[in-house]
This record gives structure tokens, sequence and C-alpha cells, in this order.
């Protein structure tokens, strides 16, 4: 087992468990380890409050002790909620795959935590929509856009449902991040044995078959079977009918380039892409 880490992030929602079963899934072909994460806000966190100082209610006052200790309370149930919630993805990882899985249970802003934590981590693992969403098919989890901005690291958006990639589908625009998730497919163990098609949603120029070709063959020579795929149409639509029709099960993306794929979380293209592909998403920075 390497040092390397995978970060996973749950909270109990629908899509927790996919979280895990994809954490299990990427963390075993690349032999890393697992650290789990579920970060309560800090209303669940509120400890016994002193009222001491309120204004006196008279008769209220026993109403106000009472108040405090139901916070107290409060806080105390949802931490061990976030302990069970802990213990049961760990569960539900070591069953998948013989992982060294790590607990951290923490309490503030969730995207503070990952700034802090992520440069442990090589990746990390969100679920599409979170607790708060619950299954409303076009709302993304509200943490989702902060965390894909927040991150210098690859970034993966699991669906509801899990299945072991087979076939991979990269959304290729020659620009540098898109080249960048390219040298990091051919050199990962997460992609070894996994079909690769590259496609270019836009006009086409022989600049751009140029590129193609040249990201295409990099695969190869690192004995990838990849092809390329060139189409016009929007870029989110493109992408979301390829990969319904050629049924891949990843999407991955870069975060900037030179088209209006580059947009991703940070603008409307990829925020689009995200609510109507029905498979993952792998975002690179």
């Amino acid at each position: 087992m390497t040092t390397n880490t995978l970060i996973a992030l749950v909270d109990g929602s629908a899509y927790s468990e996919s979280v895990c079963h994809h954490a299990a899934w990427i963390a075993g072909r690349n032999d890393w380890k697992v650290k789990l994460y579920h970060v309560m806000g800090r209303r669940d966190a509120v400890e016994k409050q002193d009222l001491s100082g309120a204004i006196r209610l008279g008769a209220r006052t026993r109403l106000l002790e009472q108040l405090s200790d139901l916070d107290a309370e409060r806080a105390k149930l949802a931490h061990e909620h976030g302990r069970a919630i802990l213990e049961d993805a760990k569960a539900l990882i070591t069953a998948d795959a013989d992982l060294t899985v790590e607990t951290r249970l923490r309490q503030g802003d969730l995207i503070e935590t990952i700034t802090a934590k992520e440069d442990t981590g090589e990746m990390i693992v969100i679920g599409k929509r979170g607790e708060a969403a619950g299954l409303a098919s076009e709302h993304l989890g509200s943490n989702l856009e902060r965390i894909v901005r927040a991150s210098h690291h690859p970034v993966f958006i699991a669906n509801r449902a899990f299945k072991p990639a087979e076939r991979v589908l990269v959304a290729f625009d020659g620009g540098p991040s898109s080249l960048k998730a390219v040298d990091y497919i051919s050199r990962s163990p997460l992609f070894s044995g996994l079909h690769v098609s590259l496609v270019f949603a836009g006009k086409d120029s022989p600049e751009i078959r140029k590129s193609l070709d040249t990201a295409a063959a990099t695969l190869r020579a690192g004995g990838f079977e990849a092809d390329t795929i060139l189409e016009t149409g929007e870029p989110e639509k493109v992408l979301a009918n390829i990969t319904q029709r050629d049924e891949h099960d990843l999407l991955v993306m870069g975060a900037y380039g030179h088209s209006r794929v580059r947009s991703l979380i940070i603008g409307s293209t990829t925020t689009e892409m995200i609510r109507s592909c029905r498979v993952p998403v792998l975002i690179m920075r």
C-alpha cells in the first residue's frame, strides 16, 4: 500500500453509497488508501449555551435552560450521527476492496476543511447531489461547485448508481486542461485497460484534427485502445448524447480550455453538462 490518499466526502445522502463504491474502485486500482470525511455544519455542533446573561423572563427562565439542554443534546446526536455515517461508509469500502480506510469527523465549513486537507490527497470523490438536494434530478449538490473551484486536484463526481468503468469519454478541445487530462490518463493505473474516446464538439479544423490525432497517439503508445470523435454542436449536448449513445461509463473533462467546454463549473456549460450526464464525471485541473 502506498502513502497516496484518496479523499472521499460522505453526508449520508442517497449518493454516499455510490461515493463509497467509486472510492473503493479508484483506490483499489491506484493502490491508495482512503480518508473518509464527514463535515458537520456549525449549527450541528452547537454546544450547550450559557444563557446566564439573557434577559430575565421570570417563569420562562426554565424554558431557556431547557432550550440550552436541547442544543447540547442536538449537538451530541449530530456527532453520533456523523460517526455512524463514517462507520457505515468505511464498512462499504472495506467490503469492496482490501484497503486502508481512515475516518475523519469535522465541524465547520466543508470548503475550508477540503482546502486545508486536499494537499494530503491525490483526488477528491463527492456525490453529484448531497443530502440537502435530495433526489431532484436537476439539483446539483450545493457544495459541488465550491469544491471544484477550491480544489487543485482532480475531483471525481459520482452519480447515484455505481458501475466499474470500462469505456471512458474525454472532452477534448486542445486546451491545456484537456492535454493534461490525456497525460494523466496515459500514466494513471486507474485507466489501465479501459477504452478511451477523445471527443471534440465544435467546428472542424485541420488544427483540431491534428491535436486529436496526437492525443490519441499518446494514449495508444501507452497501451490504450483509443479513438477520436469530432461532432458539431453545443458541447454539453454533444457530450451527453455520445455518452449515452456509445455507452460510456465515465466522462473526463478539463477545468479550463479554449472552447465553451472550458467553463466547466466556473460557468454554465459544465454545470449543465454534469446535470445532463448520467455517468460519473472526473474534473481535471
